[in-house]
């Protein structure tokens, strides 16, 4: 008899404040079988963390998807002339020079055709392009690192494309002409991604996010920055406090979205139907509502753990269930698994 061929995936993000390792086993299905969390205690310290993820929780494998994001990553959607997958990469490079603010000898580039069905489709001869440049030290370095822990990275995928896969991969019964709008909140940056049926229509990445907030409480309230995360994270009593500190950040965040949305909507004839919140930053009281009203569309959190079978005798699933917020980007990276399987 032949045997099921089961494989293993990790998606490992490196954040601002934390690594989020998330483990996906392909068994004739997908399964969450190893979770690590760590806080990172300063940006020198990504090495040290990564590893102690990975000695103190028990994973199958090490070979990891890590992402990259931030200023130097460039994303942009673009129409061409019809032309073959080869023609295509022959050509990207000479585009690139129009759209990258770098020497595109110091980056990498990816680019890849994509449709809009119904949505402002390009011409008869014409074709879209998803273009993604990345600066090549910013991957060299996060190879490094990885591989001095004894880690086999396999693919470096951006930050906001991994939401968009979770998503996918973690939520059943999606209505697939809906609109939908992916707002990660992490420390130091919210992701956005426009999606319908599977397809990535539009990212954003705004430079704010929950750091933002913990700034906003500990100027309002006079505390130093280590006491306002906590208040942040479980106000308590004081919910209403935080919730006044925070409205002019929350404020600023949701217009830079509300703005993203338009240019989305301006580009495609299309509004964006629902917007769903995750990252740490989502956890901040009150924020999905003050997201709806400044949208003026609904807006909830979701879980990117979804509906994912977990293996309760590998994992700790309270300290999932604790984070599983956070974790959209490693879900999606350890996504990646799928198209191997």
């Amino acid at each position: 008899m032949f045997k099921r061929r089961i494989r293993s995936l990790i998606g490992l993000d490196v954040g601002t404040k934390a690594v989020k390792a998330v483990e996906l086993t392909w068994n004739g299905g997908l399964v969450l079988t190893g979770f690590g969390y760590a806080e990172l205690p300063s940006p020198d310290a990504v090495r040290e963390t990564v590893a102690r993820v990975f000695e103190e929780n028990e994973f199958h494998t090490r070979r990891v998807v890590t992402s990259v994001s931030g200023k130097s990553v460039i994303v942009r959607y673009l129409t061409m002339f019809k032309m073959s997958p080869d023609d295509l990469r022959n050509a990207i490079r000479y585009e690139a020079d129009k759209y990258i603010p770098f020497d595109v000898d110091e980056v990498l580039l990816d680019c890849q055709p994509f449709e809009a069905p119904g949505m402002n489709e390009a011409g008869p001869n014409e074709m879209r392009v998803l273009l993604v440049a990345c600066k090549r030290a910013l991957v060299d370095e996060q190879l490094r690192i990885l591989a001095g822990v004894g880690l086999q990275p396999e693919i470096v995928d951006v930050d906001v494309f991994a939401v968009g896969n979770a998503y996918e991969t973690a939520v059943t019964g999606m209505d697939g002409d809906r609109v939908r709008a992916l707002v990660d909140v992490g420390a130091g940056k919210t992701s956005v991604n426009v999606i319908r049926g599977g397809a990535s229509l539009f990212t954003r990445e705004i430079h704010s996010g929950g750091d933002a907030f913990t700034a906003a409480i500990a100027n309002r309230l006079g505390l130093k920055d280590g006491e306002a995360e906590a208040l942040k994270r479980r106000p308590g009593e004081q919910a209403d406090r935080v919730r006044g500190a925070v409205t002019p950040a929350v404020d600023d965040l949701s217009t830079e979205v509300r703005l993203s949305f338009e240019y989305f909507e301006n580009q495609f004839d299309r509004g964006v139907d629902e917007v769903l919140v995750s990252g740490g930053g989502a956890r901040l009281v009150g924020l999905t509502d003050d997201l709806a009203r400044v949208l003026d569309r609904p807006v909830a959190p979701w879980d990117p753990t979804g509906d994912l079978p977990i293996a309760a005798d590998r994992v700790d699933v309270d300290a999932l269930r604790e984070h599983a917020g956070e974790l959209a980007v490693a879900v999606g990276l350890a996504s990646r698994l799928r198209r191997d399987a």
